[in-house]
């Protein structure tokens, strides 16, 4: 077996020890996911690797994964993907040796001194959080190794302090660094709400687009000063870069868990809307020209057009296992090994219209409701109306003026 794929069947390997471990299927796990079936057969026969860690850490929280199990898994699917990368993505030509590296990177300090103080090396990632200690510190760094050992070393240690850091607000609800009001955001998901209050905590991601493909940005910009459209995974950053609003429809996942091993009751999910204005009449780009795919995943349907919006629970389907996805009907329960995924899509043709979600819940003889936001902010959705959409032409390298 070649390195590579060896890479790819270790990630493999624990994503089928988690579902054995649960004891379910891969089609009642995936439904509880909300993927389908066949997309996490794929990832634990090796077929395929996911292009974001999020699906594989929502898995490993339903399957009772501990945080050193999710830091792992982690590990290895950083390794998987990297192998699965196209090899054009891997540097042009390999690590030099140490003289040549000093060549091209002059050391403040003089080649001649045989023992450089520890404390002349710099930290690797002063901003990004504390240092790691114990099982997270990455061990045997010297000052004496090339500089391309100290980089490697930095990286591994941002990524053990970012994971660790998602790992204690899924489990213990404390805000960590890169949560809420840090700044941060885009395709991935970010804890928000009061966690002291509530017994659950919920992760939200608004850059969701349908079957993974169809989607429209209303944009106040010409279409020779849009680039091409990204893939899902890139859609936050671009879409915010150019400060594109969503057009038409904003789909949100939102993943809930309890903080404990005591049920949570979720009784209710209540639509809010803050504001309503016309449409806004930018230019429309349509991330797709169409696209089908084997699931249609079950999901709150909401007319933001309606007088008193509401969230409707609509049944799903798995066209590769043949199976009806049922709707979700509340009131149900989450724990801290029991999660859930609510898909929420906010239709609109009529308004530009702010909004938000509005949860309630019971369990351990309190109640209360949670406000469910877009980083502390209202949901945007702007309706298209007569603006012109365009799609993007792979041969002609540029946006057209496609059908509405």
């Amino acid at each position: 077996m070649a390195p590579k794929e060896a890479e790819v069947e270790r990630f493999a390997e624990q994503v089928r020890a988690l579902k054995e471990r649960s004891g379910r299927s891969y089609g009642a796990l995936a439904r509880r996911l909300g993927v389908s079936a066949s997309t996490l057969h794929r990832y634990g026969s090796g077929e395929a690797v996911p292009s974001g860690f999020a699906p594989v850490e929502r898995l490993a929280r339903l399957c009772g994964a501990s945080p050193q199990e999710v830091l792992r898994l982690h590990r290895l699917w950083i390794l998987a993907d990297a192998a699965r990368r196209p090899r054009t993505a891997a540097p042009a030509a390999p690590p030099p040796r140490e003289p040549a590296e000093r060549e091209r990177t002059p050391d403040p300090v003089p080649a001649a001194e045989p023992e450089p103080e520890p404390e002349s090396v710099p930290e690797p990632a002063p901003a990004v959080g504390p240092e790691p200690t114990g099982a997270d510190a990455v061990p045997g760094r010297r000052a004496s190794r090339p500089r391309r050992a100290v980089l490697l070393a930095a990286v591994v240690t941002i990524v053990a302090v970012a994971v660790t850091a998602v790992v204690t607000v899924a489990v213990t609800g404390s805000s960590a660094p890169g949560s809420p009001g840090s700044g941060t955001g885009g395709s991935a998901a970010s804890p928000s709400g009061d966690t002291a209050e509530a017994p659950l905590v919920w992760t939200v991601d608004s850059d969701v687009w349908q079957s993974g493909c169809d989607h429209d940005y209303l944009i106040d910009r010409e279409p020779e000063q849009v680039p091409p459209p990204p893939v899902e995974q890139d859609a936050g950053p671009w879409a915010r870069s150019l400060g594109a609003l969503d057009g038409g429809n904003t789909t949100v996942r939102v993943s809930l868990q309890g903080t404990s091993g005591r049920p949570v009751v979720v009784e209710a999910l209540h639509v809010r809307v803050t504001e309503r204005a016309a449409p806004v009449g930018w230019n429309a780009y349509r991330m797709s020209q169409g696209c089908g795919g084997a699931l249609s995943p079950r999901h709150f349907d909401v007319d933001l057009d309606a007088p008193r919006p509401v969230a409707r629970s609509v049944a799903g389907f798995d066209g590769m296992a043949g199976e009806r996805i049922p709707a979700v009907s509340f009131p149900y329960t989450v724990t801290a090994t029991d999660p859930e995924v609510l898909l929420v899509s906010a239709r609109t043709t009529d308004c530009d219209c702010r909004w938000y979600l509005e949860l309630e819940w019971s369990g351990g003889g309190r109640s209360g409701t949670v406000e469910i936001t877009d980083d502390g902010r209202p949901f945007r959705t702007s309706g298209i109306g007569g603006a012109p959409v365009h799609q993007y032409a792979d041969a002609e390298g540029r946006w057209t003026v496609g059908q509405g």
